[in-house]
């Protein structure tokens, strides 16, 4: 069969990354964070306390950045390697969550990750979640989704997810950065989130896992994808 691009893109906990890897390993595709990639550039970025109102710096620092994904056996899924390093929890942090929007509004960072992803998707037969990937990274992919949910629903989402890794965190501190992040993502001045003119919206408010899996199925199955 034909391979093609599936791109989703959606607010912050919208379940983006869930769907994106059931939904390829359904398909046999191959998933790409792209979200991942922001979040282990700003773990860098920390890690060699990069100032990022400066652009040589910034510039500077990309260059010695190198990531790419590698199927883990035992999880069953593919994870980020930074510099050879495996970050995909690293990356998941409160910290990284607080600046990443800052650091993905950087032009310099998104012409490296848009790159980055492009380069990945020359084979096709790959699924991408992020926030412009149908918009920006991939305009003319063949499939495309945006993923939305009440807000409420996204805050307890994220907050389960990361209070099992910190029981320290409150609900009003991931709410808050939920918010932060919604506010960043839709104004910042390059590559905003938006809807694409040609996507398909997915509100999985009041949807389980199953249940919005077996939508994106059959729309890829009408479209004879």
């Amino acid at each position: 069969m034909k391979k093609n691009i599936i791109t989703i893109d959606g607010w912050s906990s919208c379940g983006k990354s869930t769907l994106a890897k059931q939904l390829a390993k359904e398909l046999g595709y191959v998933y790409i964070d792209s979200g991942a990639m922001y979040r282990a550039i700003t773990l860098y970025f920390l890690r060699n306390a990069v100032d990022i109102t400066d652009k040589k710096q910034v510039i500077e620092s990309l260059e010695n950045i190198s990531m790419e994904f590698a199927f883990n056996e035992k999880s069953q899924q593919s994870e980020i390697l930074l510099n050879g390093e495996n970050v995909e929890y690293l990356i998941r942090d409160l910290i990284v969550a607080e600046k990443v929007s800052d650091v993905a509004t950087i032009k310099e960072v998104r012409e490296f990750a848009v790159a980055q992803q492009q380069k990945m998707g020359k084979k096709k037969g790959i699924v991408m979640d992020g926030r412009d990937i149908g918009t920006t990274v991939f305009p003319k992919a063949e499939l495309k989704f945006f993923m939305t949910a009440d807000i409420a629903v996204r805050v307890e989402r994220r907050f389960k997810e990361m209070y099992e890794k910190n029981p320290n965190v409150s609900i009003e501190e991931v709410k808050n950065n939920l918010e932060m992040r919604d506010y960043i993502d839709s104004n910042r001045e390059i590559s905003p989130l938006r809807k694409a003119a040609d996507a398909i919206v997915l509100d999985n408010t009041n949807l389980s896992m199953e249940q919005q899996l077996k939508f994106a199925l059959v729309t890829v199955e009408k479209l004879g994808k």
